[in-house]
């Protein structure tokens, strides 16, 4: 079986999934993990919240490269193969009329996808249906946290055919708290194990995001912790039906 892992950034699925890849990979299935918005950061004057984040990341204009290569090392420790599209994180997407920063502060990332970005859905959607093979299992974000690229991904997914799963957006599934996690258990949904090894190399996927993890972690140690927890709720992963 081909499993095709839909990643808004380059490490959304290592965060949400990474075990079961590995799990999947060690029993022979093939796994991939596309990564939607890993365009390059653009020439021009980027907005002052897109510096800050490069300042905290460490990475200055050369963020998209930095992360590639992170994603690249996530991958391998995982098993599985990367691929990415060419559309900029939204920190860096301007609106083509008047030019200005479409997201350009920490709100604006939850809130809800510009109106001028609704072809941008259209043309996602079209290109994932034009390379997915026929038969592969694809697995997209619930967008559950409300970031405007994981909405993006999560309505391109909607209109492609064949069998879509859907994550649940860690860490933000546990920002929303037990009422949003019980309101999803009521979905269809299955639970797939991943074992201690493979929960070992979740947390080392998620590790290897280097530039990334004190966005929600103030160490490594801390990450280990919260994703030994989160695995346990299910003893793996849980995927929702379409």
């Amino acid at each position: 079986m081909e499993w095709i892992y839909l990643s808004p950034h380059f490490d959304d699925v290592a965060l949400s999934c990474g075990g079961l890849l590995w799990e999947q990979v060690q029993a022979g299935e093939g796994a991939s993990v596309w990564t939607i918005c890993a365009g390059e950061v653009p020439t021009g004057e980027l907005s002052p919240f897109a510096k800050s984040l490069h300042e905290r990341w460490e990475s200055g204009h050369g963020a998209a490269a930095l992360r590639r290569v992170e994603d690249r090392r996530s991958c391998q420790l995982l098993g599985a193969e990367g691929r990415d599209f060419d559309i900029p994180d939204c920190i860096y997407r301007r609106d083509p009329g008047s030019g200005t920063h479409l997201y350009a502060s920490e709100a604006a990332l939850f809130g809800e996808l510009h109106p001028g970005e609704e072809p941008l859905v259209t043309q996602l959607g079209e290109a994932l249906a034009g390379v997915i093979p026929a038969g592969t299992q694809v697995v997209a974000p619930l967008a559950v946290g409300g970031h405007v690229d994981h909405r993006l991904v999560h309505e391109a997914a909607k209109n492609l055919g064949g069998t879509v799963w859907y994550y649940a957006d860690y860490p933000y599934i546990e920002y929303a708290g037990q009422e949003e996690w019980v309101r999803l258990a009521q979905r269809e949904h299955v639970d797939l194990a991943v074992s201690n090894s493979g929960l070992q190399a979740w947390i080392s996927s998620i590790a290897a995001h280097t530039s990334q993890v004190s966005t929600f972690w103030p160490d490594l140690e801390a990450m280990a912790v919260a994703v030994g927890a989160y695995h346990s709720r299910v003893g793996g992963v849980r995927l929702f039906r379409r």
